[in-house]
């Protein structure tokens, strides 16, 4: 990328054209995916949910997957996938906008994503994430969230399964399930649940208003949820986004799946969450330098006060 790369491409005011919205069909990529009336040809209109490759992908399906040094350094080629899923036909239009029937449609869209990409024995990980807002990422304003799936266990994520494994072997318990059986006694960090999600901060987040949204039940895979649970997992979703956009005034955000392995068997050990994290802080070279972050509001005030709003 040249400097110029890295200033702002776009306003909030910016519109003339949006190659996301319905009737632009023909300036992205033929769809993988789209929900839409059964009658209804592919890559035209009449959909709720539609996903792409991405124009731009940070990696690409076609060539071999190799391996080689490169003195103490290890490269492995850009094989993978990049994919981009349109949430909604409207172009001002926002996921925490959503009715429960449609946020519960793209739930479902992430899943079947997942399953397909899983197919591709190449891969090992599958990453769904979303940059809302530029101060995010963002370089579309239409609401959309991104598939990366990557030839490799990315090295925190590895980490995160090998903590919660020696936990397990230690205790023969889950992790997670512990932290959201605690968190619900205490309460201190809870923000809201329903029969099968809850929505908390977690202990120690790197960033202020960090939010978790857990099974309470034990669930290894997101790709393993079933039609009848996307109504609760959309209800919490939804409340968490609403309560974040009312307490800080429609913030920019990223969130982050967390899953289990991609084509592995439901796991004791582990525990798929989504995480939220409100871009209100810049890393700054304390941060970079040290590894450790410092966050300006304890996740007991942030709960405190997200409970009190009222979407």
């Amino acid at each position: 990328m040249r400097p110029s790369d890295f200033t702002p491409r776009f306003s909030k005011t910016e519109a003339s054209f949006c190659p996301f919205c319905p009737g632009s069909e023909d300036a992205t990529p033929p769809e993988l995916l789209a929900l839409r009336a059964p009658d209804a040809p592919a890559d035209v209109g009449r959909w709720t949910v539609r996903a792409f490759p991405n124009r731009f992908p940070a990696l690409r399906v076609e060539g071999e997957l190799e391996r080689t040094a490169e003195g103490p350094y290890d490269r492995v080629s850009g094989i993978g996938a990049h994919e981009v899923i349109v949430e909604t036909v409207r172009h001002d239009e926002t996921l925490a906008d959503l009715g429960l029937p449609a946020l519960g449609e793209v739930l479902w869209a992430w899943r079947e994503r997942i399953l397909d990409l899983g197919r591709d024995l190449r891969l090992a990980h599958v990453q769904i994430f979303k940059n809302h807002g530029p101060e995010a990422g963002a370089t579309i304003l239409h609401e959309h969230s991104q598939v990366i799936a990557l030839p490799v266990v990315p090295r925190d994520v590895a980490l995160e399964r090998e903590e919660q494994q020696a936990w397990f072997g230690r205790k023969e318990r889950c992790l997670t399930c512990d932290i959201v059986r605690h968190e619900r006694r205490d309460g201190e960090r809870l923000v809201f649940e329903n029969a099968r999600y809850a929505v908390l901060c977690p202990w120690a987040p790197l960033s202020p208003f960090v939010l978790w949204i857990v099974p309470k039940g034990h669930s290894s895979h997101f790709e393993a949820i079933e039609r009848h649970e996307l109504e609760s997992l959309a209800e919490a979703l939804r409340l968490a986004l609403r309560k974040l956009d009312k307490a800080l005034e429609r913030p920019a955000y990223n969130f982050a799946l967390h899953s289990g392995p991609l084509r592995g068997a439901a796991s004791p050990s582990l525990h798929w969450r989504l995480e939220v994290a409100p871009t209100l802080t810049v890393p700054g070279g304390f941060e970079r330098g040290t590894g450790s972050w410092l966050n300006s509001t304890p996740p007991e005030e942030a709960a405190a006060f997200l409970r009190k709003v009222r979407e």
